[in-house]
């Protein structure tokens, strides 16, 4: 049976969906877009700025489900501008240490809001383990 995952401290969902979903020992986070949850609204700014509230929002619903960080397992990741992808790199990897989850990113023509990033994750309870 699915378990949904919702906080008030990561972006309310912008449609029908749940901000993360746990099945058996896996984790399922939407994709996160630069929403401040205080207000609800879309910060801007530029990839830095943008990457790291997606990643704290991304945080958030992670730690929700009693996870962390390093129980991801694969990020999905979409910018809107592949020549924004060092700078993204950088305030990514800040977030990942040592042993990043797998991931692709991929450019996309148009995001929710007409963000330049969003994240989703896919996380695992015994992610130590192997």
């Amino acid at each position: 049976m699915k378990k949904i995952i919702s906080t008030d401290k990561a972006a309310a969902a912008v449609g029908p969906y749940s901000q993360g979903v746990a099945y058996k020992d896996l984790l399922f986070v939407s994709g996160q877009i630069a929403i401040d949850p205080k207000t609800g609204n879309f910060i801007g700014g530029d990839i830095e700025t943008q990457t790291k509230q997606v990643l704290k929002n991304l945080t958030a619903v992670i730690e929700a489900a009693g996870l962390t960080l390093q129980d991801v397992l694969k990020c999905s990741c979409f910018l809107k501008n592949m020549e924004d992808f060092p700078r993204f790199n950088a305030a990514y990897a800040a977030y990942f240490g040592e042993k990043p989850p797998a991931r692709e990113t991929l450019e996309v023509s148009r995001l929710p809001k007409d963000a330049d990033v969003e994240v989703s994750a896919i996380c695992g309870k015994s992610a130590a383990e192997y």
